[in-house]
């Protein structure tokens, strides 16, 4: 057996052998990214580095990156779908390339010293080839020098083997390995043949950025090509460890014995109610570890809808009174070593998840009573009425249809479908052009707004104080989304005090400049940055001053890009100024020529 922090540590070490410098992960929350709501992937953070700018630890970086991920939030609690993860990454910015990774992967794979499993049990895949680019044939032929048998080689096309985030930009092949995990039966000899057997499960995900994909949908090569790799740790720790399904592993094991139930006597719905229960709380301790707090809107709503989806659940299997309290201490006991944020962030998690199950137990008294009162009326509920109970008062389909059946009442599943789904193509539609997925834009109007976004967090800081911490930004070319921590509704003429300050600070035409320095440096000279992010001991900070007088007007933590001159903005205005959770406001603003 191979517990998690062995894992952890053997991928360290390798990498480390092999000169890369391990990088702690980034917070879950995106720092100046409006392409995604979360960290959903070890490269998200890496997005300025892997476009060409130096990163502060060099060409060689590997780590492992907490993620999270709802896109498939429905499939949660199979055998293989999470909404946390860890996933293990290394990359190469520029520096070496198809050779080395596909060796080093090889190596740490089958090397006695690392993960040891057997030639026998792997199968790669590589892309096959079409009109854009030619087929993978240089990753093909290193597999084979290493000994992998050419039948063990499938050649898959675009959809299967080739990356690329969003529309455009920076992409190419890429080569997956897979491992056999029926221990009683030898895998099958070809690969391309077998490819869809569900035991043939993906451990290792090498992607070759060696092209551009232009607007135009024309593929030129890059001149720096990067090397980014994933390797999902609850995934690989169920694979060698023989076990069936990720709820089976050590991650998960103390989850269940804290609110006593045990998968191996339970029906599979309450199998798989019980296993959303541990994932979904566990997401919800790290999401709320990194600043994040329960809302109605994007980060907030996630983090509350993976809360009360647990706690309906909780609702449904019966569990005993503080099965929640119980469930974060351990997912903070288990992870303690790894991240020591989390016993650092304990009392917070506690009362933050805590406040929200309070209030959700109010909601669904008061979805209750609406309950009674529509099935009094017509002594039935329609899949429209469960629907209409979920909009108005988050009400859950599953208790809707529990207490319709315990009444002797059949509801209208796919009437409630057909409803939800208009409901989540509205929600589509609406927010289709805030989070697309893929790299953040680095056009000349983002990178301006980004510059400004750290004047405004300044001026905040100069008007309202120093409790002002910025939370979390989104950054579009049509405006900047900036969520900081205060506890009170600003005055208009706060506001204007802060567009005045920015303003002026643009018409001094400020010189804005990058230094790399030690994380211990940049503190003594007064760098802020992102609330509750963990840097690393060396980092980018980005200074602006007062051309004249050398006056710092700013100096934070950054990956950038940046103007070089604060009077390349433009004029600054807040267009918008709100509540979005207790203790945390939200800013929106726009630069005009």
């Amino acid at each position: 057996m191979i517990t998690a922090q062995e894992l952890r540590n053997k991928w360290f070490a390798f990498f480390e052998s092999k000169g890369h410098t391990i990088i702690p992960s980034a917070s879950l929350v995106p720092e100046n990214d409006a392409s995604v709501l979360y960290t959903m992937a070890g490269m998200h953070p890496l997005v300025p580095y892997l476009l060409g700018q130096e990163h502060p630890k060099g060409k060689r970086l590997a780590n492992s990156q907490k993620c999270i991920r709802t896109g498939d939030i429905e499939e949660v609690g199979d055998d293989t779908h999470l909404t946390f993860f860890e996933m293990l990454g290394n990359w190469s910015l520029g520096d070496y390339f198809k050779d080395d990774q596909i060796k080093w992967s090889f190596e740490f794979l089958t090397g006695k010293e690392w993960l040891n499993i057997p030639l026998e049990r792997l199968a790669v895949s590589v892309f096959a080839g079409d009109n854009d680019a030619p087929r993978d044939e240089e990753s093909a032929t290193i597999w084979k020098s290493l000994g992998v048998p050419e039948e063990r080689i499938a050649y898959l096309p675009k959809e299967d083997n080739w990356w690329i985030a969003g529309t455009s930009g920076p992409c190419g092949p890429d080569t997956e390995m897979f491992y056999w995990i029926d221990d009683g039966t030898p895998a099958p000899v070809n690969f391309q043949e077998t490819k869809d057997d569900k035991r043939w499960v993906e451990i290792w995900n090498d992607v070759f950025m060696q092209y551009e994909k232009k607007e135009d949908g024309t593929l030129v090569s890059l001149s720096q090509k990067n090397v980014d790799t994933g390797m999902g740790l609850d995934r690989v720790l169920t694979v060698l460890n023989g076990q069936s399904s990720v709820y089976d592993t050590e991650l998960f094991k103390p989850l269940f014995d804290v609110i006593a139930l045990s998968q191996e006597v339970m029906s599979n719905d309450e199998v798989r109610q019980a296993r959303i229960i541990v994932d979904h709380v566990r997401a919800a301790v790290f999401i709320t570890s990194d600043g994040v707090e329960p809302s109605n809107k994007e980060r907030g709503y996630i983090l509350r809808r993976l809360l009360r989806r647990a706690m309906v659940y909780a609702k449904l299997l019966n569990l005993q009174p503080h099965w929640l309290e119980g469930l974060v201490g351990k997912v903070v006991a288990i992870y303690a070593e790894s991240y020591p944020e989390l016993v650092k962030d304990s009392n917070r998690i506690f009362e933050t998840i805590e406040a929200e199950q309070n209030k959700f137990t109010k909601t669904l008294e008061k979805g209750l009573k609406e309950f009674e009162k529509v099935f009094k009326d017509q002594n039935k509920i329609t899949g429209t009425d469960a629907f209409n109970l979920y909009q108005t008062f988050g009400f859950p389909w599953e208790l809707t249809k529990e207490l319709a059946e315990a009444a002797g009442q059949q509801v209208n599943e796919e009437e409630f479908k057909s409803e939800f789904k208009k409901h989540q193509d509205l929600s589509r539609t609406a927010s289709a052009g805030e989070f697309k997925g893929g790299l953040a834009s680095n056009s000349e109007k983002v990178v301006r707004y980004h510059t400004a976004t750290h004047l405004m967090h300044k001026a905040l800081r100069e008007v309202l104080g120093d409790e002002v911490w910025q939370k979390g930004s989104n950054i579009t070319e049509e405006r900047t989304r900036f969520d900081f921590t205060y506890a009170h509704k600003m005055t208009d003429g706060q506001k204007k005090e802060v567009e005045d300050l920015v303003n002026d600070w643009i018409k001094r035409d400020g010189l804005v400049e990058k230094e790399m320095m030690p994380l211990e440096k940049a503190r003594e000279l007064g760098a802020i940055g992102l609330f509750g992010e963990k840097y690393d001991d060396v980092v980018s900070v980005y200074t602006i001053s007062d051309p004249k007088t050398k006056e710092v007007i700013s100096r934070e933590f950054c990956g950038g890009p940046h103007v070089e001159h604060t009077g390349q903005i433009g004029t600054f205005k807040i267009v918008k100024e709100e509540s979005i959770s207790a203790g945390t406001r939200r800013i929106k603003a726009v630069i005009q020529d």
